[in-house]
């Protein structure tokens, strides 16, 4: 409700959307499945190492806090700060942090 009346405000019109309860939850489909991440082969690579199995793979907070990041959402700030939580090499690490530094300083997100 608090994100509607966000948008609500910054809105030049009323938003008509109907905010309810979840229900029944859905994956994508797996050509969605960490779409952002899936543009960038080294990081693939080096994730599904870790994740080998597909589902392992979707289900990761890792994957999908980095596919997050590759996508858009998040500061190099906060990236910085849960790096060292994702699992990921010092190359991949880097690969990351200069991606997301490079959108934030271009204002991308």
């Amino acid at each position: 409700m608090a994100s509607l009346a966000a948008r609500q405000k910054m809105a030049k019109g009323e938003i008509r959307t109907e905010v309810l309860p979840l229900r029944k939850f859905y994956l994508a489909e797996d050509y969605h499945q960490k779409y952002s991440l899936k543009q960038y082969h080294d990081l693939m690579r080096e994730l599904t190492r870790i994740y080998p199995e597909e589902k392992r793979f979707i289900d990761s907070t890792a994957a999908t806090r980095i596919n997050a990041y590759l996508g858009g959402y998040g500061t190099p700030e906060q990236l910085d700060r849960e790096l060292d939580g994702l699992g990921l090499s010092p190359d991949g690490s880097r690969i990351i942090q200069k991606l997301v530094s490079g959108r934030h300083n271009r204002s991308w997100f």
